[in-house]
């Protein structure tokens, strides 16, 4: 079966692919750490299959989960060369980060603010290819857990990339059709 233009049926991508899953999800959390400053079996995702062991009561951390993926409606289309051909399109990544334990508003807050750090944005760009859109509020959201209220603060954070899917789309550099006339 051929994945290219030059024969009839559906073309998936080549090359390399964005990162999805459980790569993102380390990516972010290696973000929310480094942030932060939490530990790193303090920060976890959500919904996973095998779900971590919460921290005991007095502890502070941070539970978080990709909650959508919006795309731009129109990407585009560009002709690397005769061969190729890249889909550029722009992701929205929405983040519900929730932070737990005695001290889990000031966390939220410290998260925040250093979202707001110009350095701390760049090194996000550079490892992981994410920059910072926009950050809602905090909301207070206490939690019953194992018959205790646990302080929670929930803040949603909106990440943006620009991914790149290449194809094996050929360009039409010959025609065996002569065209006559003026």
């Amino acid at each position: 079966m051929s994945n290219d233009s030059t024969s009839a049926g559906y073309l998936t991508p080549t090359g390399i692919e964005p990162t999805y899953d459980e790569a993102l999800e380390r990516e972010i959390s290696r973000w929310i750490r480094g942030v932060t400053g939490l530990e790193v079996n303090k920060v976890f995702p959500r919904w996973t299959e095998t779900q971590p062991k919460i921290p005991n009561s007095g502890v502070t951390w941070c539970e978080f989960g990709i909650t959508a993926i919006p795309q731009d409606y129109s990407p585009a289309h560009v002709q690397n060369d005769s061969e190729h051909s890249e889909q550029w399109s722009h992701e929205s990544i929405s983040v519900i980060c929730c932070f737990y334990g005695p001290s889990g508003q000031r966390t939220a807050t410290l998260f925040r603010d250093g979202m707001a750090v110009a350095q701390n944005n760049e090194e996000l760009n550079v490892t992981a290819g994410l920059t910072l859109l926009e950050c809602g509020r905090i909301i207070s959201v206490p939690e019953l857990i194992n018959n205790t209220w646990v302080r929670r603060y929930d803040i949603t954070v909106t990440l943006r990339r620009k991914t790149i899917r290449e194809y094996n789309i050929k360009s039409l550099v010959d025609s065996p059709v002569k065209i006559f006339g003026e």
